[in-house]
Parts: C-alpha cells; structure tokens; sequence
C-alpha cells in the first residue's frame, strides 16, 4: 500500500511563494500518475495539477502560468512549486497517485495524502 505524506504548507502573503512536496513508500512511484488536488472550505475537491509517468503535465486553468507540478522518480516524490500566491489559493492541498489511465478527477485517484494547509493572506 502506498503512503503519501504532503509537507511545505504554511501561512503567506499575497504574492508569495510556496513549495509543497509529498513522498510517496514504496519503489513504484515512477508508474504512477501524481496529482495535485487542493479543498476549500465548504467546496469540493477539486485538480489543480497532473503529471504522468512519462512526465506530461496538466494544470487548472486557475494555475497555469503561476504554479508548477514536478517529480523525482529517484526520491519517489512529488513537489508543486506555487508564485503569486493568492488569497483564492487558500485551502488544504492533497497529492494523490493513481496506477491507471483515466480523467483528472477525485474519483480517478486512489492513494491519498493527509493535506497540507495552505493560507494566503491579503
């Protein structure tokens, strides 16, 4: 079973700059699709950014341009470089994995980290 442990959350300002990373147990994680999904309080889950095992990238219309999703294979983790940090932005962010093709969607994911809080202040 694959563990995922999400760290880099924390509180900054508008315009700022964080970078989350998640590591993932185990020796597979470079056959794995990662994701970033991030959850508002009272809002759904929802994707923010994708990476495939052959390192196609996707992003939400709402990031593009501003964060940046990557992987190390070699340390089995994922990491999401976030600029121009926006109050909107606020939320707990989760990294998942999935081990087939498929939609960017929740449902589509079955390992999940704990969450890790991002807060933009204005």
């Amino acid at each position: 079973q694959v563990q995922l442990v999400e760290s880099g959350g924390g509180l900054v300002q508008a315009g700022g700059s964080l970078r989350l990373s998640c590591a993932a147990s185990g020796r597979t994680f470079s056959t794995y699709r990662a994701a970033w999904f991030r959850q508002a309080p009272g809002k759904e889950r929802q994707f923010v950014a994708g990476i495939t095992p052959g390192s196609t990238i996707y992003y939400a219309d709402s990031v593009k341009g501003r964060f940046t999703i990557s992987r190390d294979n070699s340390k089995s983790t994922l990491y999401l470089q976030m600029n121009s940090l926006q109050p909107e932005d606020t939320a707990v962010y989760y990294c998942a994995l999935s081990r087939y093709l498929g939609s960017w969607s929740v449902g589509s994911f079955g390992h999940w980290g704990q969450g890790t809080q991002v807060t933009v202040s204005s």
